[in-house]
């Protein structure tokens, strides 16, 4: 038997778990159905995403949209969708995205009951899910059965590695995106046969290219080719799926699929990394503000991008960065070439023969470290820097660097490298300092 009928066999769900997820599905849209008819709520019920393509692994998430007519507001559409979610599903959480909608659990199942419109064409969308449907149809008209499993095994592969799901805190590739590359390609090996030829940019059209659109990744959706079905997908998760498809390929193995979970260094180990390294680590804590979830490591990515400028710009060079989010905090890691620097440094000035020289020679003509001196035809001067550590330049740069709307500096804390290596989480840590690709612990 080969690897990949191995994987299946843990991963396709048993004759058994099909009916049990029916029944469960079956019995939900039967309770939406007489719930709306009974309200005279005028609306169609419809199955989408991975269990309605039969594409799911086992425990999936149910879809279910509410489909309302386009004669009905917006504002009707999200009060009434939100109502029978709230009626159906006790404790369910109204999640405020992108498009409001009710997530909950029936009958120890994960459910999505999303409001939408009903609608012939993609041509004029009313909300960001009418589409939703038409990909649903679109993969069960296209797909055949054989490639389902193709379906699941891509989707295994890539959860394995870390690329699996179009949220911000993955920036990767969605189940729908799997399954569009399976029909690209035609099974599973070839679309990582296919991944070795990518590059930045690579394009991949399946019915209709549409207008230009820059990206990492471009695969036209072919039900509205002006959409990037591969937008949420990041350079480096791109450059990572190409890297594990070649070690695949290479060396197939059920690490890919089943990585063993790894295990932190001792803080000792920690310490003789970073000594042999010659690096200093500084890390920034925040307190986690009470905001959705995919929003928030959105926020959590653009806050170690910004305070990663911030250090480069001040000298202390970004070797390595990584964070977490806990259920009260917000943890990064910097790896720095140096958290210490020297109380001067060198300050270029004008060309001597400009008309700013002047300027600049009066402003440090009694400077303390010497007189203003040339060197490559500039005016050059020893000055004192704004800042000598790594955390004193954090403490005071981070509230004006850009960081996430909701993440509040006030509640900062930072940790310098003796700080780091004793209080930072170990595993966050062997992770900055030790990095390894999920396959090869």
């Amino acid at each position: 038997m080969s690897l990949e009928s191995q994987i299946l066999e843990k991963i396709k769900p048993t004759a058994e778990e099909v009916k049990r997820i029916d029944d469960i599905a079956n019995a939900l849209k039967k309770e939406v159905e007489d719930y709306v008819k009974e309200h005279n709520i005028d609306v169609e019920t419809r199955f989408v995403g991975s269990y309605a393509k039969g594409t799911y692994l086992s425990d999936p998430d149910i879809d279910l949209f509410i489909l309302f007519p386009e004669t009905v507001s917006h504002k009707d559409l999200e009060t009434i969708g939100l109502s029978v979610g709230e009626a159906l599903m006790k404790g369910g959480e109204k999640v405020y995205s992108e498009h409001p909608y009710t997530r909950g659990t029936y009958m120890g199942m994960d459910v999505d009951l999303v409001p939408s419109y009903s609608i012939k064409t993609t041509d004029k969308l009313r909300t960001a899910v009418d589409r939703t449907p038409f990909h649903t149809q679109y993969i069960l008209d296209k797909l055949k059965d054989p490639q389902k499993d193709e379906v699941r095994l891509l989707k295994r592969f890539m959860k394995g590695i870390g690329v699996y799901g179009a949220e911000p805190n993955t920036r990767g590739f969605s189940g729908y995106l799997c399954e569009l590359l399976i029909l690209h390609y035609g099974s599973f090996r070839r679309v990582l046969e296919g991944a070795n030829e990518w590059r930045e940019g690579m394009a991949i059209v399946l019915e209709k290219k549409g207008p230009p659109i820059m990206g990492p990744l471009v695969v036209y959706d072919p039900v509205d080719q002006k959409r990037n079905v591969a937008s949420a997908v990041h350079l480096d998760t791109m450059a990572l799926f190409i890297v594990a498809s070649k070690a695949y390929l290479s060396s197939p193995s059920e690490k890919f699929f089943f990585p063993l979970e790894r295990q932190p260094y001792s803080r000792e180990k920690l310490q003789m990394i970073s000594d042999n390294n010659g690096s200093r680590m500084v890390t920034v804590v925040f307190d986690r503000p009470d905001v959705i979830e995919d929003n928030l490591y959105s926020q959590l990515w653009k806050t170690r991008y910004a305070l990663t400028r911030k250090l480069n710009d001040f000298d202390y060079t970004v070797l390595r960065t990584v964070h977490e989010m806990y259920e009260k905090k917000l943890e990064i890691v910097f790896e720095l070439e140096r958290d210490v620097l020297s109380k001067t440094y060198k300050h270029t000035g004008p060309p001597v023969w400009v008309r700013a020289a002047d300027p600049f020679l009066s402003k440090w003509k009694n400077n303390i470290y010497g007189p203003p001196f040339i060197e490559e035809g500039c005016w050059n001067v020893i000055a004192e820097r704004m800042y000598f550590t790594a955390k004193e330049m954090l403490a005071d740069e981070a509230a004006v660097s850009g960081i996430g709307r909701e993440i509040d500096p006030d509640n900062m804390k930072i940790r310098d490298h003796e700080a780091s290596l004793n209080e930072t989480n170990p595993l966050l840590l062997t992770e900055l300092l030790d990095p390894m690709n999920s396959w090869e612990v």
